[in-house]
């Protein structure tokens, strides 16, 4: 692959990358009501899974979510399922959004790195739009002779870029400058993020079955 290529492969997953949507919402969430870890631990852990579809997309399965809708919309439904059991606990969470003794000093936080990096990777792994984004991708740029290193170089490039969007989405949202601010409302940026996370949750699911909502 020509270097050429490849910088348009990165920008286009840089503009992928930056396009809000809930991957943004979780990254968010866990950086504003838990902390900046946190928010770096979501942000590895998608990109994990950005990694991992693009791999896949590559060996072939994003052929398959083309091929076999059944497959793809059981997926997607999982995925929906997953964003409407995330805002039950964001709205949930609301309630105790004060769980921070001062700027500084966290108190009792429910949440650990793990949950944070478990949400990351699920709200990418159950989001088969993504393996038909690289489809589309990389059809256009990788030819069919091309080793396994340069589609490992690709992936790695789509992951690593993921991730460090994501990791300056939580440095900024976690700033000594903002956070205090969006502390004071982080109950309101909670119930905010549910409804958005059942919103999108809804819009899936009504584009599988219509009349579902």
């Amino acid at each position: 692959m020509t270097f050429t290529a490849w910088l348009s492969v990165a920008t286009i997953c840089v503009l992928g990358a930056m396009t809000p949507g809930p991957s943004l919402a979780v990254v968010l969430r866990h950086s504003i009501g838990q902390s900046r870890q946190a928010g770096f631990a979501c942000a590895l852990a998608h990109g994990a899974g950005i990694g991992f579809y693009a791999v896949i997309t590559m060996a072939g399965l994003g052929v398959l979510f083309q091929t076999v809708p059944v497959f793809r919309e059981t997926v997607s439904i999982l995925g929906a399922l997953y964003l409407a059991w995330l805002a039950i606990k964001a709205w949930r969470g609301a309630g105790s959004a004060s769980r921070f003794q001062n700027d500084n000093h966290p108190g009792t936080i429910p949440d650990t790195l793990g949950h944070a990096a478990r949400d990351g990777f699920m709200i990418a792994f159950l989001n088969p739009k993504i393996a038909l984004f690289f489809l589309a991708l990389f059809s256009q740029f990788v030819s069919v002779d091309a080793s396994w290193t340069a589609k490992i170089w690709l992936a790695l490039t789509a992951a690593g870029i993921d991730c460090a969007w994501y990791c300056l989405v939580a440095i900024g949202f976690s700033h000594g400058a903002v956070l205090p601010w969006l502390r004071r409302n982080s109950g309101i940026i909670e119930r905010l993020i549910a409804i958005l996370f059942l919103i999108i949750a809804a819009r899936v699911l009504w584009g599988i079955v219509p009349g579902f909502v």
